[in-house]
């Protein structure tokens, strides 16, 4: 049998055991660039392994706000801002920026919120997050964020992987490369969104890059079946499935002996097992059908606007639980104006954020309400984030443009030093000012020492070269960390 017609017969007949499904775990399945010596797939590539120090988390949840909302109108409270809008941004908040990028400015734009500050931290939130408004002393916020890219696609790329092309892997494939899987019969790294398609920019923000595809993302779709031909077909008994899966691993062991630098058979192999423990083991970590009523109402549940939002995030702390290392959860488009629409407000910017708001705001303080009270949170940290900022100016008349130069992210979670602020913006909230900036590597450095890796020690060779997960740049932001 030649090389080629025997990998299309292992595709063919893994294909109900979910080989088609997990190709993009594999090496020639996936995004695989770099030589990987045979011993490193010999031996199993997810086992888990040692942190370079004692770590704060176990697990991440990623919460990526898709589309970029303005935080100037969530958590950045302004007051000079509202004095003065309706006017020309002066100059001296400009000097420096290449505002040009973006076509250039319009006036100052406050749009229609009230403000009030929270908890013993006396954190400011907005009208648009009462119920998160209510966790403010769980939170550590970041509001001297800044990114590089003034277009979603770029900007979302490097949010992922610190690179403004793609090629590089996503921090979480560094996070399964470098601490390997704590669940044998799930991956170490999920992706959850709840719309039809998938995010905008697709798979390469969930990609190993360079590093073996074993550590890409795998994306669990929305409903019952997370994961593309994973379920047995209906005319396949066990019987017969066990019997493709032991014949597959006799070939591939007998073409494994005859090249042995050949890794692609033994990580292909491991595959088809793992696919047949996901057959049961994902369907059940995503079913939410025996949580409680309460538990499903604290995650909006009975809302249709927060529904799909809300049941993603109750997913994720299944998967939390069940010892996934990083779930990315990427906010979905809702029906704005008859539009389908992130929340990229150019326009009708109270409208947009109104709705997007109602869907993320009781999940993800229903998300923090529910891991503290079941003891996770000190183990889980939670990172709400998204590509960039947006403007002080208007844009349109009632929306704001792209901002890469000042916006807030926030932390939670364990290690985190809750009900903390760190940076700031100027006084309409367009760029950040002073020492305290935090860049997507810093915030990458960060996540990586809550975990238990040094991001300088966490390398992998790629040409002669030790690439890390910060490239050349990133500091742990020591002060966000307890």
């Amino acid at each position: 049998m030649n090389h080629s017609s025997r990998r299309d017969f292992f595709l063919k007949a893994g294909y109900g055991v979910g080989g088609l499904a997990l190709s993009g775990l594999l090496p020639g399945g996936g995004s695989l660039v770099a030589p990987v010596l045979a011993a490193d797939l010999v031996a199993d590539p997810l086992a888990p392994k040692a942190p370079h120090h004692p770590a704060k988390v176990k697990s991440v949840i990623w919460l990526h706000q898709n589309g970029a909302p303005s935080t100037l109108d969530l958590y950045d409270y302004k007051p000079e801002l509202i004095r003065l809008a309706g006017q020309e941004i002066p100059e001296s908040f400009l000097k420096g920026l290449n505002v040009a990028i973006r076509g250039g400015t319009g006036k100052l734009y406050a749009s229609n919120r009230s403000w009030k500050q929270y908890g013993q931290s006396g954190a400011w939130f907005s009208d648009l997050l009462p119920n998160l408004a209510q966790r403010a002393d769980d939170i550590a916020f970041i509001k001297g964020s800044v990114t590089v890219g003034a277009t979603h696609d770029i900007s979302i790329l490097k949010l992922n992987t610190g690179n403004l092309t793609p090629g590089r892997p996503t921090l979480g494939a560094w996070i399964a490369y470098a601490l390997g899987s704590a669940n044998p019969d799930l991956p170490p790294y999920v992706v959850l969104y709840n719309d039809k398609k998938e995010p905008r920019g697709g798979s390469v923000n969930w990609s190993a890059g360079f590093l073996p595809a074993v550590y890409q993302g795998t994306a669990f779709r929305p409903g019952d079946s997370p994961i593309l031909h994973l379920d047995r077909p209906q005319f396949v008994s066990a019987d017969e499935q066990n019997g493709a899966l032991a014949l597959l691993t006799r070939l591939n062991r007998d073409g494994a002996a005859r090249y042995p630098s050949d890794t692609e058979l033994a990580a292909r192999t491991r595959s088809y097992e793992q696919a047949a423990r996901m057959e049961v083991a994902a369907p059940e970590a995503v079913d939410i059908g025996k949580e409680s009523e309460a538990t499903r109402t604290l995650y909006g549940l009975d809302d249709d606007v927060s529904r799909g939002y809300g049941t993603n995030l109750l997913r994720a702390r299944r998967l939390v639980e069940r010892g996934v290392r990083f779930i990315q959860v990427v906010s979905g488009d809702l029906d704005i104006a008859g539009e389908n629409r992130s929340w990229d407000a150019h326009n009708r910017l109270d409208e947009n954020h109104g709705k997007h708001a109602r869907a993320v705001d009781r999940p993800i303080a229903g998300l923090l309400a529910d891991l503290k009270q079941r003891g996770l949170l000190d183990s889980t940290l939670v990172v709400w984030t998204s590509e960039f900022g947006r403007t002080s100016y208007g844009q349109s008349g009632n929306g704001r443009d792209h901002n890469p130069w000042g916006y807030t992210q926030w932390l939670a979670g364990g290690g985190v030093a809750a009900g903390t602020t760190y940076g700031q913006t100027d006084e309409v909230g367009l760029r950040s000012v002073g020492e305290n900036v935090v860049d997507t590597y810093d915030l990458h450095a960060t996540v990586l020492h809550l975990l238990g890796l040094n991001h300088l020690k966490t390398t992998f060779l790629l040409n002669g070269r030790s690439e890390r997960p910060t490239v050349v740049y990133g500091r742990v932001v020591k002060e966000l960390i307890t």
